[in-house]
């Protein structure tokens, strides 16, 4: 729950203000698109965000804020005192993904690396973080502009590996709640196509969905192709546990619950005529109820182990199973939804503000609200799609290109303003004097 010290207030956004705030952010846009243009086109991989927190950093110190650099990794703390109060915590994350732009757009990246295996890998950000670390500067700079109207202390944070699932937890252990004030509320905000560009979208409740990812290795014995019956070939083991392990949501969990199992990569062999040791399957799932969690680890782990025994694979050579990433759901604090949603509305307008049944993504935010004593989360969704364009898809029947996918594209103008606009709004509600 929120704090008691946050739960009587009075709205702070007036017409005044709420003009106030509009104003200020056309007037710094230009400065904004130039940033996000910087950080569309200069994306980096999880764990390598080093020229983008500096850049963050250089920003948020411009704006008036104390930095500190390198907190779990590249991450990047901006600190503002501005007399007593609550502390509010907000966050962006600042990776992007190894994908393949598409977009056409003239500040498309180009940007080519080496990944963590040593795989050359093209870079873009479409996860839209680049929004998300655009919109946390937009709101550092307004923020210092109306000072005077609020009290209390802002931690921004630019928060790296957030699609390796580690950079939360990697903040965290390097003292992020000791070193720096202990937030009394955390926001963060994530685009969400194809709700239209100027929208913004929350839950009271669940925002995402809890995860996992794991790495599976099946192994067989080796052999040549002509000689299958002196081997265990483990790509016929992992092609029938691939399809097993579609029967695990479908067959074992409740049709009232929500679970999602994905196989998303397959590595096994390196010509046609040999039978290999083993073939590596990545697998991630998706949950909101921890009995549902352990429902389908346990199958995966039966699954592999019965395929391995049903085949004959010697005791020895049996699957192995890693974990790789874990993160529990993204659970909205109730009563911190419920005001930030009503001042969203206030702010935009009922019809530009959505109720939002939880989504089957996630995201490693969950891991700042876990902490004991637990702290309250605030994460919603910023609107992205040119609305034109989401009309037309509708009277086809298809949908706009979403995140991870190489053609997505926000529509930078509103979608910025309408972010800002939004967190400027949430932070000076929990913050205003009164």
């Amino acid at each position: 729950m929120i704090p008691p010290e946050m739960n009587s207030y009075t709205p702070c956004l007036t017409r005044a203000s709420i003009a106030a705030v509009l104003s200020a952010m056309d007037r710094d846009y230009v400065s904004l698109f130039e940033l996000y243009k910087f950080l569309h086109t200069n994306p980096e991989l999880s764990g390598q965000e080093e020229n983008t927190a500096m850049r963050l950093a250089s920003e948020l110190e411009t704006a008036g804020f104390q930095v500190t650099r390198n907190v779990g990794g590249h991450g990047v703390v901006g600190l503002y005192r501005n007399g007593d109060g609550p502390t509010i915590m907000v966050r962006a994350d600042m990776d992007a993904l190894p994908v393949r732009e598409t977009t056409g757009l003239l500040y498309a990246s180009t940007v080519r690396v080496k990944d963590s295996d040593g795989h050359e890998v093209s870079l873009m950000h479409a996860c839209g973080h680049d929004i998300h670390m655009t919109v946390l500067i937009g709101t550092a700079r307004l923020l210092m502009q109306c000072r005077e109207d609020w009290r209390g202390t802002l931690l921004l944070i630019g928060q790296p590996s957030e699609e390796t699932g580690t950079g939360a937890e990697a903040m965290l252990e390097d003292g992020l709640f000791t070193r720096f004030p202990r937030p009394d509320a955390i926001l963060a905000l994530h685009v969400a196509p194809p709700l239209p560009a100027g929208m913004v979208g929350y839950s009271d409740s669940y925002a995402m969905a809890g995860c996992a990812s794991l790495e599976m290795r099946i192994r067989g014995v080796g052999g040549h192709g002509s000689r299958p019956h002196e081997a265990k070939d483990p790509i016929v083991l992992a092609a029938e546990t691939v399809l097993l392990l579609q029967t695990v949501v479908s067959r074992e969990i409740d049709p009232r619950e929500t679970a999602v199992l994905t196989v998303g990569s397959i590595h096994g062999g390196s010509r046609s005529n040999i039978i290999p040791e083993e073939v590596v399957l990545k697998l991630n799932y998706r949950y909101f109820k921890a009995k549902v969690d352990r429902q389908i680890r346990s199958a995966i782990e039966r699954i592999a182990h019965g395929v391995a025994v049903a085949a004959g694979v010697p005791e020895n050579r049996m699957p192995l199973l890693t974990t790789v990433m874990t993160g529990p759901p993204v659970r909205n604090d109730y009563g911190l939804s419920c005001r930030l949603g009503e001042a969203f509305s206030r702010l935009f307008g009922e019809e530009n503000v959505l109720k939002l049944d939880p989504m089957s993504a996630s995201d490693d935010f969950s891991h700042f609200g876990i902490v004991e004593p637990s702290i309250p989360l605030f994460y919603f969704f910023l609107g992205v799609a040119d609305h034109d364009k989401t009309a037309e898809h509708a009277d086809e029947e298809k949908s706009c290109p979403g995140i991870h996918n190489p053609c997505f594209a926000p529509v930078p103008e509103p979608t910025i303003k309408t972010g800002v606009r939004a967190m400027t709004c949430a932070v000076l509600d929990l913050l205003a004097v009164q």
